[in-house]
């Protein structure tokens, strides 16, 4: 009578280590489900890119665009270094003007892209 104890137990045991892996694998497929239809890679893929073009974008603002503006302003070191003087505080008008020609840049960028790549027409809710 032990024998069959032990065979009934054994086979309870499986039969819930099976449910589990089939809970598991479901949950698996769900989430893989979930990332085809939502885009996720995608999107994973445009922060990548987004990080490598903003460095690349602040890179040629910071080194080339800036000192060439500030030449053509009459700085000797910079662009970024421009200032103008507000009492005893200052307005960094150099550095603000650097990140408003990053931004415009990275915007001009991305819309160039989504637009040469038709990536617009990708948009699942605008079909809908």
């Amino acid at each position: 009578m032990g024998n069959v104890c032990k065979q009934a137990d054994y086979f309870t045991i499986s039969y819930h280590i099976l449910m589990i892996q089939k809970q598991v694998v479901d949950k698996v497929m769900g989430f893989m489900d979930f990332i085809r239809e939502q885009g996720v890679v995608g999107l994973a893929i445009g922060f990548l890119l987004g990080g490598a073009i903003s460095k690349l974008v602040t890179a040629l603002v910071t080194d080339f665009i800036n000192p060439i503006l500030g030449l053509i302003m009459g700085s000797k070191k910079g662009f970024e270094n421009i200032i103008i003087p507000l009492g005893p505080n200052k307005i960094l008008i150099g550095h603000f003007v650097g990140v408003l020609i990053d931004f415009i840049v990275i915007a001009s960028v991305v819309y160039f892209i989504v637009r040469g790549f038709n990536l617009d027409k990708l948009d699942k809710k605008k079909g809908a």
